[in-house]
């Protein structure tokens, strides 16, 4: 069973962030700990940098604290993209499941499930295959890249009248961070997409879910989709699944930037004029 050194990198807290936040509301460290469910003598270890709490404490102390849980993370554990484990267990929380009843599902032991999650074991690829089906999910969303994210995070953000910098001042992150998720350049930490899903005020297993191509095609709209039925159309889609990464993030960018400065109802651009017309008028 192969672990990964480091135990819970992606959620790690900073322990003088918490001890700072907690004596700038003048609370006492029975006080928070009695606010978030734990002892004093655990909480005094958390902020000592011994221990790492797990998802539901970070959560409760957050709250406790009105903060968000990004605001409590380690500047290192930021830019650590979620892991498996780590989607596995926001799935099966909003599932409701319990450890033991994922494990039975998936065939492995629940202790094996609590390392899996915990970042401390790294599972095989059967065995991720296994979780995904019992959670309904794809094996795409548990492992790589997670497809439509980015996207995602930008309607939801576009639906609530928010900029960049609106949501990120909302979930503690900077604007040029949220820019970079929104056009899939960077895959967020637990704590980073926890606090994009609180600024948007949605579950972060709702950014991460993997659409169904059918609802995403009925949110097209009808002049869009009658555009997908075009034959010349579709040759450029075509021709579209064989550019390479970059050319693909060349050609977003070009989309952002016409979106950005097209008027809407502006009507189309005068014709340019050919050199042989321009000739003609001299």
């Amino acid at each position: 069973m192969a672990r990964r050194a480091g135990g819970d990198k992606g959620r790690t807290v900073c322990g003088r962030k918490l001890k700072a936040a907690r004596e700038a509301r003048g609370l006492s460290l029975s006080a928070l700990a009695a606010a978030a469910r734990v002892s004093s003598s655990y909480l005094s270890e958390v902020e000592h940098g011994r221990k790492s709490p797990s998802l539901p404490v970070l959560r409760r102390l957050a709250a406790a604290l009105n903060l968000a849980p990004a605001d409590l993370i380690a500047a290192e554990a930021r830019d650590t993209a979620l892991a498996p484990g780590e989607r596995v267990r926001l799935l099966r929380e909003e599932k409701g499941l319990t450890l033991s009843a994922l494990a039975e599902k998936a065939g492995i032991t629940t202790s094996y499930l609590s390392e899996i999650e915990r970042g401390q074991a790294g599972p095989a690829l059967t065995t991720l295959e296994r979780l995904a089906q019992a959670l309904g999910t794809t094996l795409a969303q548990l492992w790589g890249p997670l497809a439509g994210l980015g996207l995602r995070l930008r309607e939801l953000r576009e639906e609530r009248g928010l900029s960049q910098a609106e949501l990120a001042a909302r979930a503690g992150v900077s604007p040029g961070l949220v820019g970079q998720v929104e056009r899939g350049e960077v895959q967020p930490s637990l704590a980073t997409l926890e606090g994009l899903a609180a600024g948007l005020g949605v579950s972060p297993c709702h950014l991460i879910r993997e659409e169904d191509p059918a609802a995403l095609y009925a949110r097209l709209s009808p002049c869009v989709r009658e555009l997908l039925a075009d034959r010349s159309v579709q040759a450029v889609l075509e021709r579209l699944c064989t550019c390479s990464p970059a050319e693909l993030r060349f050609l977003l960018a070009f989309i952002d930037l016409y979106k950005t400065h097209h008027r809407p109802g502006a009507g189309p651009a005068p014709a340019t004029e050919t050199r042989q017309g321009t000739q003609g008028q001299e």
